[in-house]
């Protein structure tokens, strides 16, 4: 095998890792004309400490435990905090977001919040929350599916890797 052709080899190689790579880490459906890109999730576990140096990590759990005085208060804050970004062409009527997940405690039954959107910008952000009673009793989300719906219509989704 000459130099060159092991260069190519070398080449090829690393681009059919990178493009397996990128396909499996999506699991988003683009329809529609509409996309969601991005969910961020936190999960807020107020009885174990934080060590780290950053900062923005530390600001992080002092936004959510914000206002939060008494022990009860700070426990209640609880649980898993999701921000959804997304966009939809046709900004005429209303979205709603949906946002189905499942629980430790629960198995595989799926848990439905849904928030209605009539004011509809280029750019919008959807946040949701399983915190509370909902968080302590059912215990930590396991997987989670993020849907933008026009009536019945689905026009995007975005899952978690274990949702099936």
């Amino acid at each position: 095998m000459t130099p060159g052709s092991r260069r190519l080899l070398t080449r090829l190689l690393a681009l059919a890792v990178a493009v397996s790579a990128l396909a499996s880490c999506s699991t988003t459906k683009v329809g529609n004309g509409a996309s969601i890109s991005k969910v961020k999730y936190y999960h807020l576990v107020p009885s174990k400490p934080i060590l780290v140096q950053d900062q923005a990590i530390v600001f992080e759990r002092l936004h959510y435990l914000y206002g939060a005085v008494t022990k009860a208060e700070v426990m209640a804050r609880a649980g898993h905090y999701y921000t959804i970004w997304w966009k939809v062409d046709d900004r005429s009527q209303p979205v709603t977001v949906r946002f189905e997940y499942r629980q430790a405690n629960n198995g595989l039954i799926t848990k439905v919040l849904e928030e209605e959107v009539s004011d509809i910008r280029r750019s919008n952000t959807t946040k949701f929350q399983v915190t509370g009673d909902e968080y302590s009793s059912n215990g930590r989300v396991t997987a989670w599916r993020v849907s933008l719906m026009r009536g019945k219509e689905e026009l995007v989704t975005k899952a978690s890797y274990l949702w099936n």
